[in-house]
């Protein structure tokens, strides 16, 4: 949801206002409020991250890992891994996984860097940089087949990722099987041999101004999907926007395509894992 280089306020952005009595309201938990309202304002973040638990399993190495839950009303459920950008397991990331949870899904958002947060891009990108690539694989893999278990669960397991997590959510897809992954302008430069993998369908958002995840790797990314003879299995979107354009704290948010790419999320998500 935000970029290498930070997120800021964008100056001519109108800010996003909630009604006093609606927050009040939200917090108490009598009330939703849109996504975008949520995530934009650091109190209603915090309340809607605080309805998740805390749920730890031991790794390989019997060394405890942990993510955050939000249940849904039904008694079973698909599951949903979220993964997040490279500040970490902040509210922002909780808050999406509460609106999976309202939308029907058993939503789980994994941490990748144990508990801590950034706020500052330098203590981020050094959170990143120490991730172990196979260690976080594994972790993944782990995740997976405790929703697949899970008692609430119906079996089904989606991933979603921006940025930083956007790339994991596709790699999470092939490190087990996934019934659904959706990746936010995440890196994608990955070979045919990798992508045979995938056993369920990717749904990408792509910003036409993004100059990291940029038109030339996504071209890749098709090229190789052909190849690894997934093409019919992949969906690519392009928004007239820029690299963290889905996030409402970024310098680049765009709120039209953002909530277009949420809807279009929603449906990819209930077509693929609550149909049989």
């Amino acid at each position: 949801m935000c970029d290498l280089n930070g997120c800021g306020k964008r100056p001519d952005l109108p800010p996003i206002v909630v009604d006093p009595e609606q927050r009040r309201l939200f917090i108490k938990g009598v009330t939703c409020l849109p996504l975008a309202a949520v995530l934009a304002v650091p109190e209603l973040s915090r309340a809607a991250a605080s309805k998740l638990s805390v749920v730890t399993v031991e790794n390989e190495y019997g060394e405890p890992i942990s993510a955050a839950l939000a249940l849904p009303e039904a008694e079973k459920a698909p599951a949903i891994i979220l993964i997040h950008e490279w500040w970490g397991l902040n509210d922002q990331i909780k808050a999406v996984a509460l609106e999976l949870a309202n939308m029907g899904f058993l939503a789980l958002a994994v941490d990748f860097y144990r508990g801590e947060v950034a706020t500052e891009p330098d203590h981020a990108r050094a959170l990143m940089g120490a991730v172990d690539p196979d260690e976080a694989t594994e972790n993944l893999v782990i995740w997976n087949n405790w929703l697949r278990g899970h008692e609430r669960s119906s079996g089904k397991v989606g991933t979603i990722g921006w940025c930083f997590g956007g790339g994991w959510s596709l790699q999470a897809s092939i490190a087990a099987p996934v019934d659904a992954t959706v990746i936010y302008y995440g890196n994608v430069a990955l070979r045919a041999d990798q992508l045979k993998a995938l056993h369920g369908p990717v749904l990408g958002h792509f910003a036409t101004r993004d100059g990291w995840i940029d038109q030339e790797m996504v071209n890749g990314f098709q090229s190789e999907m052909k190849k690894a003879g997934k093409a019919d299995t992949l969906s690519v979107y392009w928004y007239e926007a820029d690299h963290g354009f889905a996030n409402p704290t970024s310098a680049r948010y765009d709120a039209e395509d953002a909530a277009l790419s949420w809807q279009r999320t929603g449906v990819f998500f209930k077509q693929h894992l609550t149909r049989s």
